[in-house]
């Protein structure tokens, strides 16, 4: 299954959400509804009884205006309870982080422990081409689990407890983060939030039911039925956390699979993820956050205590999750072994290693520019399946690439301020005039600080290899989420300036800048999760034109060469062939890019392929993919929130 399957799967995993929140409301008013019945007919029958001349009235199960009470009430109740939830996690993973104690680790921070858990995300998040999320470490919970969340790429963030980093070894640590790429690939981050929203209206009536409780009558002789009610509600809230916890279950539990599968196709180590199932196993996963039972489908391992039905638990058990990525397991659980210091920054040099020859080509690609002469043939073929599947030699060039950086580069990444200057410097003319005369400029509208380490930065990165342009600012986001909102604006408006400076504003240019500001949007609350919106390629038709005109005007200044790489791909959109048509440079300009880019990020996965696919073999019609080709299609994947690995040259 592709990555757009995948997500396809979960958009339609989000209608069964719906049917079986609708089915779970459903039934909570039927018994709500018989609850109120009884307790209105009893409260009738007992004055009947206390009157003279008055007969007790016949029992009748159907009374319309008690249904309608009930009706409106649960549902009053449930629809608040929801709203409220999902507005609450309308700012993303980091909310959900937060309510379980989640503590922000700092992208410079120099715990052993830390250190060992950031760099293990950062490769991933080379490997995988996802943006760097944000990283929480929950300081108070003793079981070993991790969890990612979020809407989007843009706002994820990836959730540890303390015992998780401090008890497993690197290479058990990377299968866990493995697990919770994979569901940030698959599209299950997305849906899980939305899962917490929902349950969190059906476990409202508990609340309310134990408030009714509490009401006490004025008098003694009055009869007061709110304390019934309440105690009624109470009974029907666990009822509702029942059946919480069965679409729980139902949801997560074959996702949990498919996280393990994924983890090891990305690893290619089965003994690492095994190791960490097992290492629970003998230590165990509970998490005693007041939050924890809301979001017992995110985690890793089994976040509660077990379930009395093993329908209800909301992951599979330990022993089939290890047996179906180990086999051949003696069927005992881990002893808990501290890790060595000299293994917190690479993996266990006792795995397979990379293939001799895939590693020279790997050496030349990261390290220098290549030649010029001779550029990187990248098949056009080998594009999409690679697409949010990414596989140990990307986790391998992921590890070389951040190796092979500059130390003063390093650094940049892992401080605010300096990935500030990281980004200006990226964005800085090659050519030396129109440097010149943008330098004074920068320095009158920033800090010396930052000004000092633009210039400096600019001398490393300039002789960096293209490829490496991305991942930089990838694990600079993590850096760049700490600015305040003041420094945030500041920047905001100097990269603006920056990419207009030179009079001469490359695509790559504007799409880096388009990826920075929309990963940092949700910091700052300027920006919302994209919600899908068209489910049809017709009304996006002029958007994808915009796109593929753009990308052929990119690649060449011959009216020939251009028009043959719009046909080229424009049959891969699957939209009629009278409308598209090629345009003009002045009429795919930035403007119309910025516009195009962002109604398609709300079209449904079928739509992003297809409009991936077509941008391939536009880039592609020459029979190569160069470099910077090759992080153009990265950076509009990218904007899409489609995650492309790199571009790996054939062994």
């Amino acid at each position: 299954m592709d990555f757009f399957a995948r997500q396809d799967q979960a958009r339609k995993k989000t209608k069964l959400l719906v049917f079986y929140f609708v089915v779970a409301v459903i039934l909570i008013i039927a018994l709500n509804y018989l609850v109120g019945l009884a307790v209105f007919t009893g409260v009738q029958t007992h004055h009947s009884y206390n009157s003279r001349y008055e007969q007790s009235p016949p029992l009748v199960l159907w009374n319309p205006q008690i249904f309608l009470g009930a009706s409106v009430i649960t549902l009053a109740i449930v629809s608040i309870g929801s709203a409220f939830k999902i507005s609450q996690l309308a700012g993303g993973g980091s909310v959900v982080a937060e309510s379980m104690g989640g503590r922000l680790v700092k992208s410079n921070t120099i715990d052993p422990d830390e250190r060992k858990l950031l760099n293990v995300v950062e490769e991933m998040s080379i490997a995988s081409g996802v943006p760097m999320p944000k990283v929480y470490v929950l300081d108070n919970e003793e079981g070993i689990n991790a969890f990612a969340a979020g809407h989007t790429t843009g706002d994820a963030a990836v959730g540890v407890t303390r015992s998780c980093i401090a008890k497993l070894s690197r290479d058990e640590l990377q299968g866990v983060i493995g697990h919770e790429f994979s569901h940030i690939l698959n599209g299950d981050m997305r849906l899980n939030i939305q899962l917490m929203g929902v349950l969190f209206g059906i476990l409202c009536l508990a609340t309310v039911g134990r408030i009714l409780l509490s009401v006490r009558s004025g008098s003694s002789r009055d009869k007061n039925p709110l304390p019934l009610i309440g105690i009624a509600l109470l009974i029907i809230g666990s009822i509702g956390v029942f059946f919480g916890r069965l679409i729980q279950a139902a949801i997560s539990r074959q996702r949990e699979f498919l996280a393990d599968a994924s983890s090891v196709q990305f690893t290619r180590n089965p003994a690492g993820l095994s190791g960490a199932l097992q290492k629970i196993g003998g230590y165990g996963s509970r998490m005693w956050s007041p939050n924890a039972p809301d979001a017992g489908h995110l985690f890793f391992g089994n976040a509660l205590s077990d379930a009395f039905l093993g329908a209800l638990a909301t992951h599979p058990p330990l022993e089939e999750r290890i047996r179906a990525i180990d086999p051949a397991w003696d069927g005992k659980f881990k002893r808990l072994v501290e890790d060595k210091p000299e293994n917190l920054f690479r993996r266990d040099p006792s795995r397979p290693p990379m293939p001799d020859a895939f590693r020279a080509v790997l050496g030349g690609v990261i390290l220098g520019s290549g030649d010029e002469a001779r550029p990187p043939v990248i098949q056009s073929r080998s594009v999409l399946p690679n697409l949010g599947n990414p596989t140990p030699l990307h986790l391998e060039y992921a590890e070389k690439l951040r190796d092979s950086l500059p130390e003063s580069v390093k650094a940049a990444v892992h401080e605010p301020l300096a990935a500030v200057a990281l980004i200006y410097a990226l964005l800085l003319s090659p050519d030396e005039a129109t440097r010149a005369a943008q330098l004074p400029e920068l320095a009158r509208r920033v800090t010396p600080e930052i000004y000092g380490k633009t210039v400096k930065l600019f001398a490393e990165i300039s002789s960096a290899a293209v490829p490496a342009r991305l991942p930089m600012v990838n694990i600079a986001l993590g850096a760049l989420r700490q600015l305040n909102r003041e420094q945030f604006a500041q920047f905001s408006k100097t990269l603006q300036w920056l990419m207009e400076s030179d009079d001469q504003i490359e695509l790559f240019e504007f799409v880096l800048q388009k990826i920075v500001l929309r990963h940092l949007a949700p910091q700052f609350g300027v920006a919302r999760p994209p919600v899908v919106q068209y489910y049809t390629i017709k009304p996006l038709v002029p958007d994808c034109v915009v796109v593929l005109s753009a990308l052929a005007h990119a690649g060449s200044n011959d009216d020939g060469e251009i028009a043959k790489a719009f046909a080229e791909g424009a049959p891969y959109l699957r939209a009629s062939s009278g409308e598209l048509s090629l345009l003009s440079g002045e009429e795919c300009g930035l403007d119309q890019i910025d516009a195009a880019l962002n109604r398609l990020a709300q079209a449904v996965p079928q739509i992003k392929k297809n409009l991936i696919d077509a941008c391939v073999h536009v880039v592609g019609a020459d029979g190569v993919i160069q470099e910077a080709e090759a992080e153009l299609l990265r950076a509009i994947g990218d904007t899409l929130d489609c995650p492309m690995p790199p571009f790996l040259p054939p062994d």
